[in-house]
């Protein structure tokens, strides 16, 4: 048996794919229970979702305080007023800055942009940043995906005369600030969307703004749209699919180096935006000022393009070495147990703040926990970091209950960012780790996988991958479906220079499917040949070479019923078995111990097999079991399987005496010998056993045999190593004698346990073991 590693939530019914509209739009009944599991009922919803259309978006007047704004931004072009847009220094907030600065230019407006420097101002708007712009003669301030918890800062623009316009989609805390005006779906009892990322609000303000909808601000809407991770469905959809296919053809020249340095070449995908071109623009903020990457955006030059987007890669290499190091020594702080058990806190001083989330998110995914990493600022008194967290701890409601921890706080359910004084970090720590001890079951903190569909490989198609395609993009909200497959591979093999991957065929008939699992290379050792896996991934199309294939990404794997591994007459175990598994499993030897060591890496130390001891082991929850030889009686073995119940057995059986594939000698050759016996009246074992095997071609230990079968029945007798045969022996067959019963025995159990095939050996194994449960009921989904 194989565990998964993620809690395998299985969300489908069979009765899911009965929707009325896969006729109607000529769709298969997978990708009908896709759309069913997504909320998706009728064939005008259906259609909608198919085909995202710019008419679908919602009318920017319905969002609250909007015209108020668009009232003061007119005016203020029209009286010549100087407006600042107010950015952030993510790619959210830098695409938000370009849409925004992009619609007031069109207007005519006397403008420019601000974005805070990570390092010494931090996120959102600050005091002496608003003092700056009053000073440079700025009227107007238009904040871009940040604002909303400005309340002294907003209340500072009021005293010094300077109007405020606040767009943002974060969470509302428990006071708004006075501003002149506060665009956020959320503070829009009559807007329908609330998931707008902050570019999503800054466009629907620049589309009321200009009185048309600007589609040529698609491909900035698109970046900070996939990279702030908002859901993907309703307006996002909108926006992200023509985001997608509008930055594809983009002729921004900024646009088009970052896509050179990316090596993205055609049609852009949902995973560019998010695992190239979003963190390419992050980095700059994460290690300096942001300006350089809303120039980047908004640069008319090829030239100055180039040069920025080679400086902006520079940074994103620089930005990766960076991460690595400080996971690394975050890690080693972990595996100290110096962070918290239930909730990871690690603080240091040092630290980069600006790349802390990525590592947060290191953390989260290497130990299941939700992760808060600080930067330590002895001259400030305080710790500055960020926060990621797990599907079932909300991080923003969590923390909002001990806000007093924090002299600064916003974010979301899963990511937060936070300041505070340096002695709150052992409070902070004491006070979520009780929280989520409290609320958190074992189970929660395993990541979780939602599956969309159970497959057979002879249902798949290439056909029906690209139609499942048509459901992207995908993201938060729409994430790519998860489909779970039950076959015996018929291949498996490691692959990568380190070995660390795993490529696996799965056939049926005379369909193939391709399997991949990136990272799980470790997994090889645990999964016996010929065993039912279970594996949970991405249905995709491989293409190579001009020719296309399909093919599972695998993000878990399970095998839920115990498994035999045969290893029988091995004499190299510790090369063939990692160590791993060898202290994970207990090692059992029915003869002497010892005598197996030399098979065995050098600490591990077999146990030998005693009755009295088994139920000792089982207590020990021993999953594994490594049996190094053959027992005596096959009722030892039958008992220890019997109430050991182990998930896995590894057959080794093996004996350096050499005794495997020795038969008992035949009656014709107990005839012979005791013949010669007779006529010779003598037989002297030390001296002339060697000529004796020489002659007949037999074995020493045939000869011994077959003399202490004779001197057990006393048709012999033995004295100083002279064989001597009795007068008149009484009558006995030769199955009395005890070395006789003895090897019968022992061949029985070679037969049954050596010799015997794969599937042979399982099926007697089969016999011993109590079966309970289906596999859906098994422990390893974490159900």
């Amino acid at each position: 048996m194989l565990r998964s590693q993620a809690n395998w939530k299985f969300t489908y019914n069979e009765l899911d794919g009965d929707t009325r509209f896969n006729q109607d739009l000529d769709l298969s009944p997978l990708t009908g229970r896709l759309l069913f599991q997504r909320g998706i009922f009728t064939k005008d919803q259906a259609d909608k979702f198919l085909n995202p259309s710019l008419e679908d978006l919602h009318a920017p007047a319905l969002l609250h305080d909007i015209e108020k704004a668009s009232q003061k931004v007119r005016q203020a072009i029209d009286n010549g007023e100087k407006i600042l847009v107010y950015g952030d220094y993510d790619a959210d907030g830098v695409s938000s800055t370009a849409v925004m600065l992009e619609a007031l230019r069109e207007l005519g407006a006397d403008c420019s942009y601000y974005i805070p420097n990570r390092f010494t101002e931090g996120y959102g708007p600050n005091e002496q940043a608003f003092r700056e712009a009053k000073d440079n003669g700025f009227q107007l301030i238009i904040t871009v995906d940040n604002g909303i918890a400005a309340v002294h800062e907003a209340a500072i623009a009021k005293e010094l005369g300077l109007d405020l316009i606040i767009t943002d989609h974060h969470e509302v805390q428990e006071q708004l600030p006075d501003a002149l005006a506060i665009v956020h779906p959320k503070c829009s009892t009559e807007y329908p969307f609330q998931e707008l990322a902050g570019v999503g609000v800054a466009f629907k303000f620049a589309q009321y703004l200009l009185g048309y909808l600007p589609e040529h601000l698609l491909d900035l809407v698109v970046i900070g749209t996939i990279a702030d991770l908002v859901p993907l469905i309703d307006e996002n959809r909108v926006l992200a699919s023509y985001g997608l296919k509008s930055i594809s053809q983009t002729k921004r020249p900024g646009i088009k180096a970052l896509k050179a340095a990316c090596n993205i070449e055609g049609s852009i995908t949902e995973d560019d935006i998010g695992f190239l071109i979003g963190p390419r623009i992050n980095a700059v903020g994460r290690l300096q000022d942001a300006n350089m990457a809303v120039d980047l955006l908004l640069t008319e030059n090829p030239e100055e393009a180039e040069d920025l987007a080679s400086f902006v890669q520079q940074l994103n290499q620089e930005r990766q070495k960076i991460v690595a190091d400080i996971a690394k020594e975050a890690e080693a702080l972990v595996e100290a147990g110096d962070t918290g058990e239930n909730v990871i806190v690690a603080a240091k001083e040092g630290w980069n703040e600006g790349v802390l989330g990525i590592v947060a998110s290191k953390l989260v995914r290497k130990y299941d926990r939700p992760a808060i990493v600080l930067s330590i600022n002895t001259a400030k008194q305080q710790a500055k970091g960020s926060a990621r967290s797990i599907e079932a701890f909300d991080l923003f409601k969590n923390c909002m209950e001990i806000r007093d921890t924090f002299t600064h706080f916003g974010g979301h359910a899963q990511a937060a960012g936070m300041t505070l004084p340096i002695e709150n970090v052992e409070v902070l720590r004491e006070r979520l780790n009780r929280i989520a001890g409290e609320r958190l079951s074992p189970e929660d903190y395993k990541q979780v996988l939602t599956i969309d569909s159970t497959i057979v490989i002879d249902e798949l198609s290439l056909d029906i991958i690209k139609e499942i395609g048509s459901l992207a993009p995908f993201g938060m909200g729409n994430p790519k479906p998860l489909f779970h497959l039950n076959s015996e591979p018929a291949e498996i093999r490691q692959i990568g220079s380190q070995k660390n991957h795993l490529k696996f065929v799965f056939q049926h008939k005379q369909k193939q499917l391709d399997g991949v699992a990136f990272g799980l290379g470790d997994l090889y050792a645990k999964i016996a040949s010929r065993s039912a896996l279970e594996v949970v991934g991405e249905l995709q199309i491989n293409e190579w070479n001009g020719k296309q294939k399909l093919q599972i990404m695998i993000k878990d794997m399970a095998v839920n019923t115990w498994q035999l591994f045969d290893y029988r007459g091995s004499r190299h175990l510790g090369k063939q078995i990692p160590a791993e598994l060898f202290h994970e499993s207990l090692a059992i030897s029915f003869q002497k111990a010892d005598a197996q060591q030399q098979r065995l890496p050098a600490e591990i130390s077999p146990v030998l097999f005693q009755k009295g001891e088994v139920e000792q082991w089982r207590q020990e929850g021993f999953d594994s079991i490594i049996l190094l030889d053959l027992p005596d009686k096959i009722e030892e073995l039958e008992y220890l399987i019997h109430h050991l119940q182990p998930r896995n057995i590894f057959a080794c059986f093996y004996e350096s005496s050499g005794q495997y594939m020795e038969v008992i000698p035949s009656r014709e050759d107990f005839k012979w010998f005791y013949a010669m016996v007779l006529k010779r009246k003598y037989f002297k074992m030390d001296n002339e056993i060697e000529k004796l095997a020489a002659y007949k071609g037999w074995k020493t230990e045939k000869i011994k045999f077959i003399s202490q079968v004779f001197f057990e029945l006393d048709f012999v007798k033995i004295e100083d190593g002279v064989l001597t045969p009795h007068s008149n022996p009484s009558k006995k067959d030769l199955t009395e004698a005890y070395t006789y019963q003895k090897k019968q025995n022992r061949l029985k159990i070679e037969k049954l346990l050596y010799y015997s095939s794969y599937n042979e050996l399982k099926a007697w194994f089969n016999q011993h073991m109590v079966q309970s449960g289906s596999p859906k009921e098994e422990v390893s989904y974490g159900l």
